[in-house]
């Protein structure tokens, strides 16, 4: 992966501008990273990672007017993104996700390598109430719905979406 030809800053401007050779410069240095994570997401199933790497980049084309760069990073923005249609294709096939909060994200070979213990967020996210935390990992890390998740724990829906907002706000603090 070749580092960047202009400043991420310019790039994004490019981007927000839809400027096609921006979009062509943001695939060519973040798809291998976002593949990578799309891959362990879809259980190595290279042809539905395909897809959802082609379908992200499709979602980033047409939204990328929603990227805030005061609420993120490109690469979170991106890999968030791209995680969403990785799981959004597991629930099409019928499966999912296996990944959790105790796996590292390392994406091979890309100086964007996000590591979970690196951003810190395994350790914030660990110093959360248990309830809460297992609701982060199970929504947010494993991909399952609030349904699900209030099946799986035998927990009333209400508790489940309440532990959710509340996590959610008491991670909102400590980023902000």
């Amino acid at each position: 992966m070749s580092p960047l030809k202009i400043s991420e800053s310019e790039l994004i401007l490019l981007l927000k501008q839809k400027n096609k050779s921006a979009f062509s410069e943001l695939y060519d240095n973040y798809s291998p990273a976002l593949y990578g994570v799309i891959l362990r997401i879809l259980n190595k199933d290279e042809e539905a990672a395909q897809d959802a790497l082609q379908d992200s980049f499709v979602k980033i084309w047409k939204n990328f007017e929603t990227y805030d760069p005061g609420k993120g990073t490109l690469f979170t923005w991106l890999l968030n993104v791209a995680r969403n249609t990785a799981i959004d294709k597991l629930r099409t096939l019928g499966r999912h996700p296996i990944q959790s909060l105790d796996q590292n994200v390392n994406i091979e070979g890309s100086h964007y390598s996000q590591n979970v213990d690196r951003i810190g967020l395994k350790e914030i996210v660990s110093k959360m109430k248990p309830e809460h935390r297992t609701i982060i990992d199970m929504a947010y890390f494993d991909g399952f719905t609030q349904e699900e998740i209030s099946h799986k724990l035998q927990l009333p829906l209400g508790t489940v979406k309440t532990r959710a907002r509340t996590a959610l706000i008491e991670l909102r603090k400590i980023f902000n």
